[in-house]
């Protein structure tokens, strides 16, 4: 019942939020790309895939375990070792998207109207 309500709590408290903040930043591109167009477009199609992939599996693994945990926890029934490999590797995912896309930008301190303040 312990390992059931855990695995509830990890999937609603850190893979659903990523997977909403993941969603955000699907398309946001930063750092350096180069000056041609056709391979801007190339890598940037390539990244955007690779992040929606990422946000599948994501989803799917969440549905998996949340769908097993709580059904396990209404039947009382044994849960399947495999939900705790999809458990483990729903939330390396997870960590995975907040720390790459999912985060928010920072923004930049503006700088005071008048430069009296200094």
């Amino acid at each position: 019942m312990v390992l059931e309500l855990s695995m509830i709590a990890g999937v609603v408290l850190l893979a659903l939020p990523a997977l909403a903040l993941g969603i955000g930043g699907l398309r946001r591109r930063t750092g350096h790309f180069s000056n041609d167009v056709g391979a801007d477009r190339a890598s940037l199609v390539l990244l955007v895939s690779i992040r929606a992939l990422t946000l599948l599996l994501v989803f799917a693994l969440s549905t998996a375990v949340l769908v097993s945990a709580i059904g396990a926890l209404v039947r009382d029934l044994e849960m399947p070792r495999l939900v705790s490999v999809f458990f483990v590797l729903d939330l390396l995912l997870a960590v995975l998207v907040l720390l790459t896309f999912g985060r928010r930008d920072r923004r930049r301190v503006r700088r005071r109207a008048t430069p009296a303040g200094r």
